[in-house]
């Protein structure tokens, strides 16, 4: 199984994503969008940039939890991980959103309600 996009809409009726490696576990979570058109902008922010070492923020939560953030070519943050345990963790889901981001297929959830 490849690398999915994962679109939904909230129920307070504005749009995220998740990407989620081939292993099925989320690997990258999209801040909210009022559209989904502007989730989708998103998507395609990600896919161009989340193949990009440098766009990657590696940080460490105030608990110790190191964590990291994508960045569009623009500066703002599209997508953030979940904590992880250790460093390599975190570096190691940096390194499936670099192999996933570009090719990954759209399962579009979001008129499912």
């Amino acid at each position: 199984m490849a690398g999915k996009y994962v679109l939904k809409k909230a129920k307070n009726g504005k749009f995220f994503f998740n990407l989620h490696a081939s292993n099925g576990q989320p690997i990258l979570s999209s801040e909210m969008y009022e559209s989904r058109g502007g989730a989708l902008s998103g998507i395609d922010s990600v896919r161009k940039n989340g193949v990009l070492e440098t766009s990657f923020d590696r940080l460490i939560a105030k608990d110790g939890s190191p964590y990291f953030t994508l960045k569009a070519a623009n500066g703002h943050i599209v997508g953030h991980s979940e904590m992880y345990s250790s460093v390599a963790a975190r570096d190691n889901g940096i390194a499936s959103v670099m192999k996933n981001a570009a090719d990954a297929a759209l399962d579009d959830q979001s008129a499912v309600s």
